[in-house]
């Protein structure tokens, strides 16, 4: 739904995971055999995969200063299985968490999400606050503010809603 460009880093594998659901038609890419294979998704992952998402788009509300979209297992219950190590450069000694095991999907959100906290970039993933979004996109502006995906959707939706509650 967003014109905004990809989130920076491993950020956009966590953004695209959110996004595989469009809350506003209840399409779920993930219900497809291509959309569960772009991320590298099994069928037998795919309840541990929406699990995650869920979580996921419950701290990127968080993020953005709103409550959990439903009842969702804490993300961090959720990392806690993720198995990271410190790789360690041989030629620079330049060092970064990295996931223990690069297949399944939480290991590889677990390094994106860690990557970020030390990049400064988690809290600016956030997700729309427009109940019939929640998608995920990535808060570019300056002071970090950012309310909506799309200010030409979202954000004109809310304005609009606003301006009519006023009346006459």
């Amino acid at each position: 739904m967003s014109e905004r460009s990809a989130a920076p880093g491993g950020l956009a594998l966590v953004e695209a995971l959110v996004n595989t659901l469009d809350i506003e038609t209840g399409t779920d890419s993930l219900d497809t055999p291509e959309g569960r294979g772009h991320l590298g998704i099994t069928r037998a992952g795919l309840a541990g995969a929406r699990e995650l998402r869920e979580a996921l788009r419950a701290a990127l509300l968080a993020h953005a200063g709103h409550p959990p979209h439903r009842a969702v297992t804490p993300l961090g219950t959720l990392l806690a299985r993720a198995p990271l190590y410190v790789a360690v450069d041989d030629h620079d000694g330049s060092a970064r968490l990295a996931a223990a095991d690069t297949g399944p999907l939480l290991s590889r959100v677990a390094a994106a999400v860690a990557e970020a906290l030390v990049a400064g970039t988690w809290t600016r993933l956030k997700a729309c606050e427009a109940d019939t979004c929640h998608w995920a996109y990535y808060d570019r502006s300056p002071a970090g503010r950012g309310r909506w995906c799309s200010m030409q959707v979202c954000g004109a939706r809310a304005k609009m809603r606003r301006y009519r509650a006023k009346g006459p």
